[in-house]
């Protein structure tokens, strides 16, 4: 048991997992790691936060799927901190998109978000996503589109991000995209991949 509770410890520990707390926490469920350890995880759907995981745990969850965007984990935090948008959000965008750059067109655009193309941007073959020279350069397009559209029309949760991002009139579940991406942030912010 405590053999098993260290270990659990060190891989929380090597694997950089960050716990930012800001103010007070309205909303959070417990998470049990250990048979006597808990952990409170956030469950807020506030984007504008500070950072709730680590580019280490970010690249370690995108080691883990495989995704052809490896590496990218710093890039992904900083231009969080730099955005004031938790990171964690940008990853689990990322998952539901396009399962980390695995399927559907982001193969070819190698965007993190599937951002419908606009004028004054290179596009996809069939014109309807933005496409990028890099995961990186895809990772700074979704944290601006992030600030200068959604944050600044009052849209600072995943619940008011989502109809307008992916909605339904596009042929969209809504409610399963927030379901989703809420998953990925309750469990990475409890240290799993």
């Amino acid at each position: 048991m405590q053999k098993t509770l260290l270990t659990l410890l060190l891989i929380l520990v090597a694997g950089g997992c960050v716990y930012a707390w800001a103010g007070t926490q309205q909303n959070t469920i417990p998470t049990t790691f250990a048979a006597s350890h808990t952990v409170t995880v956030s469950t807020s759907d506030t984007i504008t936060r500070s950072p709730t995981i680590s580019a280490a745990f970010i690249d370690r969850v995108l080691m883990a799927a495989g995704s052809p965007a490896q590496g990218i984990g710093q890039t992904m935090y900083d231009q969080g901190v730099a955005y004031g948008i938790d990171p964690v959000f940008a990853l689990a965008f990322f998952h539901h998109e396009s399962t980390f750059g695995l399927r559907g067109v982001s193969v070819v655009t190698l965007s993190i978000g599937n951002i419908r193309c606009t004028e004054g941007w290179r596009c996809d073959p069939s014109g309807g996503y933005r496409a990028y020279s890099s995961w990186r350069a895809s990772v700074a397009d979704w944290y601006t589109l992030m600030k200068t559209v959604y944050i600044a029309d009052g849209r600072t949760t995943v619940a008011t991000i989502i109809p307008k991002y992916a909605p339904q009139r596009d042929n969209n579940d809504e409610a399963a995209y927030i379901q989703s991406v809420m998953a990925d942030v309750i469990r990475w912010r409890g240290g799993q991949i």
